[in-house]
């Protein structure tokens, strides 16, 4: 079975795939600043590790934990996010900042600290938003979360080429309207024709066989706009 991490699982998409992956067998390090929601669960296969992505010193953690019980990891999820929503006039330096501190700036570190234990096969799968995509809808209040969504779109192009001849895959899906706790806070009252759960197992069946079929490619998982 693979050696699976996933960052953001206090709730949402990122709590449905820690109990998808552990209901057939993988091992999981679930990656959260609320790290009780999986612990409750009390699954065997599974350590639920409070993260902050923000925090710069917290990563040590991560890669000692590898060292000590994994060695390798065969996929890496980059499901954590954040969001302001908030007319631009009134968005600050701060805000862009502490969004793009979990949004772009904890994706690349996040990747970059399990790179090294990643092999031949590998899938590092990140998750953007439709309104990070060029030429998507747009929509008010999300300057920050939306272009930032944008940036780890690119990241994830760059990353393929680099690592191409290890033979480790980079993938990332936009998502559209997810019916989750971050979709309320972005569109207030919007109900999405998509679940959790549902959106959870096309990640699942794509983080592990999506490196087959792509590689450096963004994918746009949308029924629906927003």
């Amino acid at each position: 079975m693979s050696n699976i991490i996933i960052t953001g699982t206090s709730r949402g998409i990122g709590f449905e795939l820690v109990k998808l992956f552990a209901k057939t067998g993988h091992n999981i390090l679930a990656l959260s600043r609320n790290e009780r929601p999986i612990e409750n669960l009390q699954l065997d296969n599974v350590v639920s590790m409070p993260f902050d992505l923000s925090d710069a010193k917290a990563y040590a953690k991560v890669e000692a934990f590898i060292k000590s019980n994994w060695q390798q990891v065969d996929v890496l999820i980059n499901n954590a996010g954040t969001l302001v929503n908030k007319p631009f006039s009134e968005t600050t330096m701060f805000d862009f900042e502490q969004v793009y501190k979990t949004n772009v700036f904890g994706v690349a570190e996040m990747t970059r600290v399990v790179l090294p234990f990643m092999k031949n096969g590998s899938h590092v799968v990140t998750i953007s938003s439709m309104g990070g995509v060029q030429g998507s809808m747009k929509f008010s209040g999300l300057a920050a979360y939306s272009s930032s969504k944008g940036a780890v779109i690119t990241l994830t192009e760059l990353l393929a080429e680099e690592y191409k001849e290890q033979g480790i895959a980079f993938n990332v899906l936009a998502l559209g309207a997810v019916q989750t706790e971050m979709l309320e806070e972005a569109f207030p009252g919007y109900k999405a024709p998509t679940t959790a759960l549902q959106m959870a197992q096309y990640i699942f069946d794509f983080s592990l066989n999506g490196n087959k079929y792509y590689n450096g490619k963004l994918l746009q998982v949308s029924n629906s706009t927003p």
